[in-house]
């Protein structure tokens, strides 16, 4: 099918592996090609300086701006986004090819982003996977940290804790109850789902751990202040739940304490949407990114727990990133992924059409549960501003 709008026009195809059909595309925009497959998103185009040696774009001190006719988008479909943002003020901007198209509110100011510290602290796994310093998602938890999950004693005789993997906690099936402190194990490890701060505190306990260093200095180190994020843009408190260090080193939080500007989300979004890559450095494995970003088999379908508050979240939940993998959102890309926390903070990276989008303030969500449809006016205007008609 050919598709074409404003300065871009797309070709969709598909391809079928054991009669699996996986849609691949072709598109041009600004004057690059853009070949979208499954797992990867290429772009072929004239290599400047300012890109870092090849056709991709990527912001130096600030992003290159483009209107949103010039990026293929209509300005008053994206507005939409923009309008319902600001029901809950704040601050939001969104990025095609990785151009500024649209931003809103203070872009300096930093918000509590609540539960989307998640995406981002989980990006300090890839980084340990991508140093050796871990081997495997499905390494036990306890190689990394030996008194994992005690406190409560009463977990030492669940004999659950040596079946806890790195995998588990990276996508909350590995049973600790929801508190961010020291949590009892509510159901063996890997046969339920059940949102958790306490969980993903645990990982980010392995990852201290496995590297014998404070994660805020070692993330500024080797992620944010390669892409352009500095202390101005980002701050991660100390754990609030459980003693300041552990073994000497400051103890940080996965399941929240990150405070942030929408310009620094939206470079963590783009280094996930380039696949962990930043100019010429991988940062973190592609093939995290990849299981970062899309539904374990592993865990997709499993029961979960407080169901009136998460749904069906099994179905739509990667590596402590939200997804649209099971088109929840009708008229949202099913590869759509995002960070999600309490006020509604969002980092959206949308790898079909090129797009980040950021946006922090105050709830959007009065009901302060999973239910999509608090977002949905956000991130479905965003994506449907994209122009596209069949022909």
């Amino acid at each position: 099918m050919l598709a074409a709008g404003g300065d871009e026009f797309k070709i969709l195809f598909e391809t079928k592996t054991d009669q699996t059909p996986i849609q691949s595309s072709i598109s041009v925009a600004n004057g690059h090609l853009f070949i979208r497959t499954a797992q990867n998103l290429y772009c072929i185009g004239k290599p400047s300086d300012e890109a870092g040696g090849d056709a991709f774009v990527w912001p130096g001190a600030s992003w290159d701006e483009a209107t949103p006719e010039q990026m293929g988008m209509d300005a008053n479909v994206l507005q939409k986004a923009r309008d319902y943002a600001l029901t809950g003020a704040g601050s939001g901007c969104v990025t095609r090819h990785g151009r500024l198209v649209i931003q809103w509110g203070d872009q300096k100011q930093r918000y509590d982003l609540k539960s989307s510290t998640k995406a981002i602290g989980v990006t300090a796994v890839g980084l340990a996977l991508k140093d050796g310093k871990m081997k495997s998602l499905q390494d036990p938890a306890k190689k990394y940290h030996p008194s994992l999950g005690v406190p409560p004693e009463s977990n030492a005789g669940t004999g659950w804790l040596d079946k806890i993997t790195l995998f588990h906690l990276a996508t909350q099936t590995a049973g600790f109850d929801k508190s961010g402190g020291y949590t009892e194990l509510l159901f063996e490890p890997g046969t339920k789902w059940s949102y958790s701060d306490g969980g993903p505190n645990w990982l980010a306990e392995c990852v201290t751990l496995a590297y014998g260093q404070d994660l805020n200095t070692l993330m500024f180190e080797h992620v944010f202040g390669p892409i352009g994020i500095s202390p101005s843009d980002l701050t991660w408190r100390s754990n609030s739940y459980r003693p300041k260090q552990i073994d000497g080193v400051a103890r940080r939080e996965f399941g929240s304490g990150i405070n942030a500007n929408v310009q620094a989300m939206a470079r963590i979004g783009y280094l996930y949407l380039r696949q962990g890559r930043w100019r010429d450095e991988q940062i973190i494995p592609a093939s995290f990114v990849d299981m970062a970003r899309t539904v374990p088999a592993a865990i997709k379908g499993l029961p979960g727990v407080r169901t009136e508050t998460y749904f069906n979240a099994s179905d739509h939940y990667g590596l402590l990133w939200w997804n649209n993998a099971d088109a929840t959102m009708a008229n949202v890309p099913k590869d759509t992924y995002w960070s999600w926390g309490l006020y509604d903070s969002l980092t959206v990276v949308i790898p079909s059409l090129d797009i980040v989008a950021a946006r922090a303030g105050k709830s959007l969500n009065k009901q302060r549960n999973s239910a999509y449809t608090s977002i949905e006016p956000f991130i479905e205007p965003i994506a449907l501003s994209v122009k596209e008609k069949s022909q």
